[in-house]
């Protein structure tokens, strides 16, 4: 089964900027789509972008369009969430998690999930 490890949160300010990595072990990363995900307390959880098995498609909300990449490095086997210009707003636990090779906007098709990452902004 795709085993899944966020790193690389943190407590960052208005306007700073962090890379969340999501490694893989088990499976080959270029596989899989991966999405990342994101929870707020006392908010449901929302997607917050999504790269397809291959890399050539890749999709992302309204709320982080132009602020969040996502990028993969299939020799280190991991996916990055570059975040940049971040806000209070943005601050939530964060999740990568994988399925088959396309994206889809349904959270309960990805089967597979890692623990999550903090991700605080605040001055």
């Amino acid at each position: 089964q795709l085993q899944l490890v966020e790193s690389g949160g943190g407590l960052v300010q208005p306007g700073g900027s962090l890379r969340l990595s999501c490694a893989a072990s088990g499976f080959t990363l270029d596989n899989y789509a991966i999405g990342w995900f994101r929870q707020a307390p006392g908010k449901e959880r929302e997607g917050v972008g999504c790269t397809s098995s291959s890399g050539g498609w890749t999709i992302y909300p309204d709320s982080v369009k132009g602020r969040f990449t996502i990028s993969r490095d299939n020799a280190k086997n991991t996916v990055y969430l570059q975040m940049n210009s971040l806000k209070p707003e943005d601050t939530a636990i964060y999740y990568c998690a994988g399925r088959g090779e396309l994206c889809s906007p349904y959270m309960y098709r990805f089967n597979s999930w890692g623990q999550g990452t903090q991700v605080t902004v605040s001055s």
